[in-house]
């Protein structure tokens, strides 16, 4: 199988943590329901791909996301893998943490919004309110020695409410991690963000006292910006990018929202930087092929497609 040719560049990190969604955020986009068995093999065929951190599922109301429905009986197929601190879980809220610790996780993720129009849509609640209502489940999470992450959505732009400044992501970002977060997702949900906003989104973040190194992003490729918004991010000091195998993904309370960065051409862009990931690209590529059998459909993913083709 072809390999990208490497030629490293200055100012980048020497080595990315990839936190991969798809498993998570791809399959919870799905119109049906995935099942369970095959939702483990895929964690366990990327694990022996040589991806680190996979977020499993989510404990949010089978009501509201019939997909992962089954978040426990995952984490139970999948034994002593799915309760790895690398391997997250999302929780929406007190209930959903009280789900996850019976399901005995060690990290999980809550899902903050930056605009007032999310944070009604997709937590029910208002920008201010959501810091009541995740404070007490980050508290009880670090009791309990858990690991956090907090994501926060729309932070380039929302289908709603248009552009949305800097400052704001700063400020709500600001605020979730001093809740006691361990690690901050800063999400391009719909995909519309540009190289300069990213480059004013993450000097904000680093002036509020933000340590680079606790900053991730989550770009979608909506408008085909994706690979180019997490060079940035790179050579502004990122090193922990989230990305979906496959492309699989969206948003299910944004329908603007197409896929995520595709982990195989997020891994042929770094490798070809010489950049180390961990991950075995071939391995990796047959994985997503064999996903891409179980929906039914072709892989959202460019290098998918490429080394696919090429047997």
């Amino acid at each position: 199988m072809r390999s990208p040719q490497v030629q490293p560049a200055e100012g980048l990190p020497s080595r990315v943590r990839i936190y991969e969604v798809g498993v998570r955020d791809g399959l919870q986009n799905e119109k049906s329901i995935v099942p369970v068995d095959v939702k483990a093999e895929f964690v366990r065929r990327l694990e022996s791909a040589g991806v680190e951190t996979i977020e499993t599922t989510s404990f949010v109301s089978p009501r509201w996301v019939p997909q992962l429905a089954d978040a426990a009986d995952l984490l139970a197929d999948l034994g002593d893998s799915g309760r790895a601190p690398q391997r997250p879980v999302l929780v929406p809220n007190a209930r959903g943490l009280d789900r996850a610790l019976e399901a005995g996780v060690s990290s999980i993720a809550i899902f903050g919004s930056a605009t007032e129009t999310f944070a009604a849509k997709n937590l029910n609640s208002t920008l201010d309110g959501q810091f009541d209502m995740f404070g007490p489940v980050v508290d009880r999470a670090k009791a309990e020695g858990l690991w956090v992450r907090c994501y926060v959505s729309m932070c380039f732009g929302d289908p709603w409410e248009g552009d949305v400044a800097a400052e704001q992501v700063v400020a709500v970002s600001r605020r979730l991690m001093d809740l006691g977060c361990d690690e901050l997702s800063i999400g391009d949900t719909i995909g519309v963000g540009t190289p300069g906003q990213m480059e004013a989104v993450l000097d904000g973040l680093v002036a509020a006292g933000i340590d680079l190194s606790s900053i991730a992003v989550h770009v979608h490729d909506t408008y085909g910006q994706a690979l180019a918004n997490t060079l940035t991010a790179l050579r502004k000091g990122v090193s922990i990018v989230d990305s979906s195998a496959g492309g699989l993904g969206g948003c299910p309370y944004a329908k603007s929202a197409t896929g995520n960065l595709a982990t195989e051409d997020l891994v042929w862009m770094l490798h070809g930087l010489g950049i180390e990931t961990g991950i075995d690209l071939e391995k990796l590529v047959a994985t997503s092929m064999w996903m891409a059998e179980q929906l039914g459909r072709p892989s959202a993913s460019a290098v998918v497609r490429a080394l696919g083709a090429r047997g």
